[in-house]
């Protein structure tokens, strides 16, 4: 995985940091980034056999004897999640068909929580330096960071995702400066979808008021008693086309992976409490590949690839695989979405 110099670092007394790391604390000089793209286009086996090869899996549920958009309001919330699940969640035999009324049906994301709620706090404790409270003001910051990012209707939007730039540790100024380059002027160097989920309202529009999150986050103490924090998360957005009278719904599956970070002020160059970025890796599910202008573009069932896809299908649902770290950039195939 590709990762850029940071530059080097120096304690709050302006010396050399003895550890030789950059200010903001990643002695590797490096944030992690990651990125992929998993485009619509899969073969997808039904019940009785017959395979189908499609532009979007949503377009095959809708030839499927199943149920049109379906009931889903009494579908059994799942519990949250503490631990990496054992398997990708059970195919639908007979999957419904999202619709305005019920975007999320057919998807294991129907049982999934709404919005926020899906990131869940863990029980504070004292981690290094850090008290229980100050640890607990910590992963509040983290949840609403990841919340402005991918959940706020005018991120979504694609507005300036205002909170969470200023929840990053000022003191890393060159991930502000490389983040603020991507919301200015993206291109394939300077992406901020890697952190942001942004969506071209000239494009699209949200089928309805929900946003299904689905994840986990911990935290341990790092090296140096810092405090670190892992998120994991899956946030599945249902969309239409942007046009009037639109209605077919089709979603787009995001999940990321984001790391942070509070070091010691008194060693290192650190804004007490706050969380400094460590790294981000993503996966996205259902978006037009090779395109770099700052937007998610999915896929419609008379939508023509961007790119030709390659490799063995995901299942974006799946959280039991850990997201690993490689360069590849390319475009794959969803089993379903």
């Amino acid at each position: 995985m590709k990762r850029k110099p940071q530059g080097a670092g120096k304690q709050a007394d302006g010396t050399e940091d003895w550890f030789t790391g950059p200010a903001w604390r990643d002695r590797d000089g490096r944030a992690a980034r990651r990125r992929k793209r998993i485009r619509i286009g899969a073969a997808v086996v039904v019940a009785a056999g017959a395979a189908v090869l499609v532009l979007n899996p949503g377009d095959v549920r809708s030839k499927l004897p199943g149920r049109l958009g379906g009931d889903t309001t009494a579908a059994e919330p799942l519990p949250p999640e503490t631990a990496a699940p054992g398997a990708a969640p059970a195919d639908e035999a007979f999957p419904a068909t999202p619709t305005l009324a019920a975007p999320f049906a057919g998807s294991p994301a129907v049982r999934y929580a709404d919005g926020a709620a899906g990131i869940v706090l863990p029980d504070a404790e004292p981690v290094g330096r850090l008290s229980k409270d100050e640890v607990a003001g910590v992963l509040r910051q983290v949840k609403e960071l990841l919340a402005d990012a991918n959940l706020n209707r005018r991120t979504l939007r694609g507005e300036r995702p205002a909170v969470a730039l200023n929840l990053v540790d000022p003191l890393q100024p060159d991930v502000r400066k490389e983040l603020e380059a991507g919301l200015t002027k993206p291109d394939r160097e300077h992406d901020p979808l890697q952190l942001f989920t942004r969506f071209d309202p000239h494009e699209v529009r949200p089928a309805g008021d929900v946003v299904k999150t689905r994840g986990r986050m911990t935290f341990k103490e790092g090296r140096d008693g810092a405090l670190a924090v892992h998120t994991d998360h899956t946030f599945v957005h249902p969309v239409v086309k942007a046009a009037a009278g639109a209605s077919e719904v089709t979603r787009t599956v995001v999940r990321r992976v984001v790391d942070f970070e509070v070091n010691d002020p008194r060693r290192f160059q650190a804004t007490p409490g706050k969380p400094a970025l460590a790294g981000y890796h993503h996966e996205v599910a259902n978006t037009a590949c090779e395109v770099y202008d700052g937007f998610l573009h999915p896929q419609f069932s008379d939508s023509r690839p961007a790119a030709e896809a390659s490799g063995p299908a995901t299942d974006p649902y799946d959280r039991s695989q850990e997201m690993k770290e490689d360069e590849s950039t390319g475009c794959g195939t969803v089993s379903r979405i």
